[in-house]
This record gives C-alpha cells, structure tokens and sequence, in this order.
C-alpha cells in the first residue's frame, strides 16, 4: 500500500510538471506574439508616413522619380511582408522576410535623405521636416519594440529547446521562431537627418 500511494504521488507531481511546462510554453508563444503586435503597430505607423514624405517630396525631388519609387516599392514590399508575418508570427520564414524587407525600406530612405540633402527647398519646407521627424520617432519605437520582441523570443525558444521542455513542445507542436533582426549594420542605424 505504501509504494502505491509514492507511485500515485510520483504520477501526480510528473503530471502537474508537465502541465506546467505546456502553460510556460503557452504563456511565452503568447508574449512573443503579443511583442509581435507591438512591433506591427510601429511598422503600420512607419508604413503610413511614407506616402505622405514621398507625396510631399515630389515637388522639389522631380528629377529625382528614380529614387522616389524606389521608396514606394521598398515600401509596399515591407507591407506585404508585415502582413505575412502578422498572420502568423511564429512562422520564423515570415519574421526573417519582414525583416529583409525592412532592411530594405531603411536602405531606401537613407538614399532619399541623401538625396534630399541637395535640395535646400525641400529640407526647408515644414511639412518635410515634420515627417521626417516623425518617421525618425517612429524608427525609434520600431527599434525599442523590436528588442522587447527578441528578448521574448529568445525566452521562448530556450524555453521550449531545454529537456524535458522540448519533449513537450515536440508533441504540441510548439515550433521555434526567428527574431526580427536587421541584415546589415547600416540598416542598424536610425537615419539621421539635418536640416
């Protein structure tokens, strides 16, 4: 009688721990995605704003349409992989392509500030300057946000990759995701702009 109430108590304790280890895996998949939408919030913001410098950049950039749908298409691409990648932010395919398209994008925007630079109009006129103050916010908050995001995804993947974590994740289906890093250390950089 004795060994089967430490049975039933071993049973009970293994149980419990690996209810445990679901609810962390649980909690941890929902953080990340929740910095996900942090992230997809400050994207949408930055996405929106272009349009508006690009619109209102036309008039003094007019022999400089090159550069300008450069910006556009840069942009667009970076929609759609933000679309992508808020379907489903633990497919870690869709987290590095949004990355590769925001890489991208901040190429294109410091080749519009420098191009920018050469006309004194342009970098004169308020409503440029206001953009571009704004897009320079909002790269910040993409920055702060996307850190909060990799550090949970890093959380998580350790999480679910450690013994007896990844027996559980396995037969749940708690698969691993990417973090959302930038490709060049340029990309790194806020772009800075001087008017």
């Amino acid at each position: 009688m004795g060994t089967t109430i430490t049975g039933l108590i071993v049973i009970v304790v293994v149980v419990f721990y690996l209810v445990f280890i679901y609810n962390r895996l649980v909690s941890l998949r929902n953080e990340f995605k929740n910095g996900f939408a942090q992230i997809d919030v400050q994207l949408q913001r930055r996405h929106d704003l272009i349009p508006n410098l690009v619109e209102s950049a036309k008039a003094y950039l007019s022999h400089e349409r090159n550069t300008l749908t450069e910006v556009m298409q840069a942009r667009n691409n970076a929609v759609d992989a933000q679309k992508e990648a808020a379907g489903d932010p633990a497919d870690g395919s869709k987290i590095q392509k949004l990355g590769g398209a925001e890489n991208m994008l901040t190429k294109a925007l410091a080749n519009f500030y420098a191009v920018a630079e050469n006309y004194p109009d342009l970098k004169a006129n308020e409503t440029i300057q206001q953009l571009m103050e704004e897009l320079s916010s909002t790269e910040n908050r993409v920055s702060f946000a996307r850190q909060a995001y990799n550090d949970t995804v890093m959380t998580y993947n350790t999480f679910r990759e450690q013994f007896p974590n990844n027996v559980i994740s396995g037969m749940f289906a708690f698969k691993p995701t990417a973090q959302l890093e930038l490709e060049s250390p340029e990309a790194r950089q806020v772009p800075k702009v001087s008017f």
